[in-house]
C-alpha cells in the first residue's frame, strides 16, 4: 500500500481511437454512444493527434478528423507517477492523455475521473491503518492486515440501515470500476464488516460473489463491540438491513441542484 501509484494501476486500457479520415459526423455518433468527449486518432505508427468535443464545437467545421484535431498531443509514460500525471494534467489544462510504452505504442488512457477514482480508492488505507492502530490499543493485541477478495456471504454486517440514494450512488460506482475496497476484521472464523455497507450491498445486487477488501486479522477471538451492538440489534445477515428512501443520506443532504424549479434538498 506504500508503493507509488503508477499511470498504468488506473489507466484504461480499452482505448477507443479514431482515425485521420474518420467523418467527424462519426465521431459526434460515438461521443453520443460512448458518452466520452474526446478520442485518440491513430494510424499505424502510432498517435499523431486527439479529437475533441472542444475541437468540434471552437473550430471551423469540416468532414473528416484530420481537418480539425489536435496535433500539440501530451501523452504519459504508463510507468509514470500517477500524481505526476495530475499534475501535469492541472498544469496543461487537459482532462485526458494517452498512455504509450516504451516503443511507443498506445496501450491506454488516464483521464480526470481515473485521478479522482484513484484519490477515493487511496484515501481509503489511511482510514485502515488508523482503526487497526485503534484496534491494538483498545484490546492490547497484535493484528495483521491483508488486501484481499472476501466472499461477500462470509461477510457479519454490523449497520441496520443503509440509504436508498447513496445505495444508487455506490452502483454507478461499481458498474464503473470505482473499486473502493471495504473494511473486515477476521476475529476467530468470523469476517465482521466494519466499513462499506453501501458498496456490500450494491455489489450483492449485482450479483457479485466476492468485495475487495482490506482485513484486519486478530491474533485472538474477540468479540467486539460493534458486533455486541448488532445482535441487540437482530442483525446478522445482510436481509436484515434496512433501505431507506424516505431520507437522504448525510453525503447526499449536503449536496443540492443549481436548478431553482429542481426539488430544493440542502438546507
Amino acid at each position: 500500500m506504500t508503493k507509488s501509484t503508477l499511470v498504468k494501476d488506473y489507466m484504461t486500457r480499452a482505448v477507443i481511437t479514431v482515425t485521420p479520415d474518420t467523418p467527424n459526423e462519426e465521431v459526434i455518433q460515438l461521443m453520443k454512444k460512448t458518452g466520452h468527449d474526446g478520442f485518440p486518432v491513430k494510424t499505424n505508427d502510432g498517435v499523431i493527434g486527439m479529437i475533441t468535443a472542444f475541437d468540434l464545437l471552437l473550430k471551423k467545421w469540416a468532414e473528416h478528423v484530420e481537418d480539425i484535431m489536435s496535433t500539440d498531443v501530451v501523452v504519459a509514460d504508463e510507468s509514470m507517477s500517477l500524481n505526476d500525471a495530475a499534475r501535469v494534467m492541472f498544469r496543461m489544462g487537459i482532462s485526458r492523455m494517452p498512455v504509450i510504452n516504451e516503443d511507443g505504442a498506445l496501450v491506454g488512457i488516464i483521464t480526470n475521473t481515473d485521478i479522482v477514482r484513484s484519490h477515493i480508492e487511496r484515501s481509503t488505507p489511511m482510514k485502515v491503518r488508523y482503526f487497526k492502530k485503534t484496534l491494538e490499543d483498545l484490546y492490547d493485541i497484535k493484528t495483521k492486515l491483508v488486501h484481499q477478495m472476501v466472499p461477500i456471504e462470509r461477510l457479519r454486517p454490523t449497520q441496520n440501515r443503509v440509504y436508498a440514494d447513496e445505495l444508487q450512488g455506490r452502483t454507478y460506482e461499481l458498474t464503473r470500476g470505482l473499486a473502493e475496497p471495504t473494511i473486515v476484521v477476521k476475529t476467530g472464523n468470523r469476517y465482521i464488516l466494519v466499513d462499506g455497507h453501501h458498496r456490500t450491498v450494491a455489489s450483492r445486487k449485482l450479483g457479485y460473489d466476492e468485495i475487495d477488501s482490506y482485513v484486519i486479522t486478530l491474533d485472538q477471538d474477540i468479540k467486539l463491540g460493534m458486533e455486541k451492538t448488532a445482535d441487540k440489534e437482530g442483525i446478522f445477515t445482510f436481509e436484515d438491513i434496512e433501505v431507506i428512501d424516505d431520507a437522504q443520506h448525510p453525503l447526499i443532504a449536503i449536496t443540492g441542484p443549481l436548478r431553482k424549479d429542481d426539488k430544493v434538498i440542502k438546507k
